[in-house]
């Protein structure tokens, strides 16, 4: 496919995308439906679509338009890129109605206008550049499973497969991929458990947790058991994992035999409390991940924010029924906002006395890692 086509094809994935479907099924049925496009082109597809996404508004300004056509075209012409050829697959050339528009304000920054103050009054200073970093598609990094080898080593088993890595500063198990990215799932280390894809921050979260051999841990919203399995890295503990959506672990068994890890799902965690320690990643906004997930971005409403602070506050409730005397309570989010992060734990504390606050850590896209939130609590 030439470029002109691959943007005609990004063009009419939008179009779906933005009239309301999941931007991974209209790419899905799009790659079934065009046996012609290689590996290259399918990718190359993929990147003009979720480039768009996370840059819809500055595009659509610059395109002449909140279509596809619109963003595709804002696209090329934010990054200088001449009009595409006439030939026979590609969209219709440039005319008097594509004229667009420098991006102002919130929209040059891709940020829905209700949540500009909001993010300002979270990120301070940092709130032009966080924004900015968020508008870049976000590195692709790998944990090493600490149990199997060093970082060292395996970042050479990864270099023999093709991948080249780098360590990075945030975590001390992080491999940044540098090159290769689309063999790693593939590759020999992965399947073998020497490595997870993890991004550094949350493996930045798991690192500050206080874990120590011996210990009885519960992952509380475990999700696909990410941090599940880092923490299992770090100590031997007895270790459970619970989530309110049992199908979202439906694939832990297999990622904690691979990695040679013992963990326990369950459905009643009050039935083996209390623990040593509980991690509650609650369920957030996303802003801190909107670099791998741009749809939620544009998704996100006042009234959905007001019902996941509900929830969170509910989970942060019945993960503190469950520490034991002297316990800690480990409260995370990929969030931004003080309203999910430090107003949360604040107002924990003030209707749940006997916690005290041993650290709160934020992590942003400005140290090359997701936006992230942690709050460490102890019970007297």
């Amino acid at each position: 496919m030439t470029p002109a086509a691959r943007a005609a094809a990004a063009i009419e994935v939008l179009d779906r995308v933005l009239a309301g479907e999941s931007a991974e099924k209209v790419l899905t049925a799009w790659a079934r439906a065009s046996r012609f496009a290689g590996s290259a082109d399918r990718a190359a597809v993929r990147d003009l679509v979720f480039e768009a996404l996370r840059c819809r508004r500055s595009f659509a300004a610059l395109g002449g338009g909140m279509t596809g056509r619109g963003l595709v075209l804002g696209g090329w012409r934010a990054a200088g890129r001449t009009p595409w050829d006439d030939g026979p697959h590609a969209p219709p050339p440039e005319g008097p109605a594509d004229q667009g528009r420098p991006p102002q304000g919130a929209e040059a920054l891709d940020v829905p206008d209700w949540l500009e103050p909001a993010l300002q009054r979270a990120l301070g200073a940092d709130y032009a550049p966080v924004m900015q970093a968020m508008r870049q598609r976000a590195p692709v990094v790998l944990r090493v499973n600490a149990a199997r080898a060093a970082r060292d080593a395996a970042a050479a088993r990864l270099a023999a497969e093709g991948i080249a890595t780098r360590p990075h500063p945030l975590a001390a198990f992080a491999l940044e991929v540098t090159e290769g990215a689309r063999k790693v799932q593939a590759s020999q280390a992965y399947a073998t458990g020497l490595v997870e894809l993890q991004d550094a921050a949350s493996q930045a979260v798991v690192e500050a947790l206080p874990l120590r051999d011996g210990m009885r841990v519960l992952d509380l919203c475990a999700g696909g058991g990410g941090k599940t399995l880092a923490m299992a890295a770090r100590a031997r503990l007895a270790l459970w994992a619970h989530d309110a959506a049992p199908r979202r672990m439906a694939d832990l068994p297999a990622r904690a035999a691979r990695a040679g890890i013992a963990v326990s799902l369950t459905d009643r965690p009050e039935a083996t409390a209390p623990y040593d320690l509980v991690l509650a990643d609650a369920p957030c906004s996303g802003s801190g991940s909107w670099r791998r997930d741009p749809e939620g971005k544009w998704a996100l409403t006042p009234d959905r924010l007001a019902d996941l602070t509900a929830v969170q506050a509910q989970i942060l409730d019945r993960a503190a029924s469950l520490v034991a005397p002297g316990g800690v309570l480990a409260y995370a989010t990929c969030s931004f906002l003080r309203e999910e992060n430090e107003s949360q734990v604040a107002a924990f504390r003030a209707r749940s006395p006997g916690w005290t606050l041993d650290r709160e850590a934020r992590f942003t896209p400005l140290q090359a890692g997701d936006g992230f939130f942690l709050a460490i609590l102890r019970r007297a």
